[in-house]
């Protein structure tokens, strides 16, 4: 399982949330305390929104605690809304074009969790990703193949039901040639405007999400993991849940893609 952290609000420099705090997402890379795995080491990458409609994004599959550039770069870069990640692989190669986040526009998106048996059908997955988007196709991750059939199904005018709509058919996918569990996941989404979320899971495991307001950054940071142990006032997202996140506000919505049936 991955790791990853987002936040929207008042610029701050991203060492904010990346690597300053005492369980901070490089923290995490080597001591993650909420999922299978405490390393996270296949990578990472971050995206940042800045003066531009499509963001910034540096990404590379060195571990990110050895990393002295993404150290230097959280340093000096401020940013109102940003997504960062670390990878812990579940079976595709450690190269750059498999780390998270992905972007195509002005839209990013990362991802930790699995897709069930994805090798199984990794052709059918390919394929329900129009031609007019296929150029996007860097990698070879579950990840960026769910991002890119979440675009095809409407994501710039409806985020929530596009990714129900993309979960559902990967987990028909994983039901008819896939393996238990069908889906797993955790994902942050941006337009460049408003953070998305969400947490997901066809069983009863889904894997951690977090938020929590600051009134010294004036932000909201979304996590895998609270990034400090003193703090107690992180609320978990609950399980099958979709949140858009404002500068002030959090709106959570039921998320099913089980509900919806596959589209033709």
């Amino acid at each position: 399982m991955c790791r990853w952290a987002a936040y929207t609000g008042e610029p701050i420099f991203l060492e904010d949330i990346v690597s300053r705090p005492g369980h901070s997402l490089i923290h995490q890379s080597h001591g993650a305390t909420q999922c299978r795995t405490a390393i996270n080491a296949d990578g990472f990458g971050i995206a940042w929104y800045g003066d531009r409609s499509e963001p910034g994004l540096y990404r590379d599959v060195m571990p990110a605690w050895s990393d002295t550039n993404l150290k230097s770069l959280t340093a000096q870069v401020k940013s109102g809304l940003f997504l960062a990640h670390v990878r812990a692989s579940t079976g595709t190669a450690t190269s750059r074009n498999n780390c998270h986040p992905f972007t195509a526009g002005r839209w990013t998106f990362m991802h930790n969790g699995q897709v069930g048996g994805y090798d199984a059908f990794r052709r059918d997955a390919e394929m329900l990703i129009p031609e007019g988007l296929y150029p996007q196709r860097k990698g070879a991750t579950d990840s960026e193949a769910l991002f890119l059939v979440a675009l095809a199904e409407g994501l710039e005018t409806d985020p929530r039901t596009a990714l129900e709509r993309a979960c559902a058919r990967f987990i028909s996918l994983a039901r008819r040639k896939g393996a238990a569990p069908f889906l797993r996941m955790t994902a942050a989404l941006s337009d460049g405007e408003t953070l998305y979320a969400v947490r997901y899971a066809s069983d009863d495991l889904a894997p951690s999400l977090w938020y929590r307001w600051s009134d010294s950054r004036k932000g909201m940071a979304v996590v895998s993991e609270p990034l400090e142990a003193g703090e107690g006032d992180w609320t978990e997202v609950p399980a099958n849940s979709f949140c858009t996140f404002s500068a002030v506000d959090v709106r959570t919505q039921p998320f099913l893609p089980c509900s919806l049936k596959e589209a033709a």
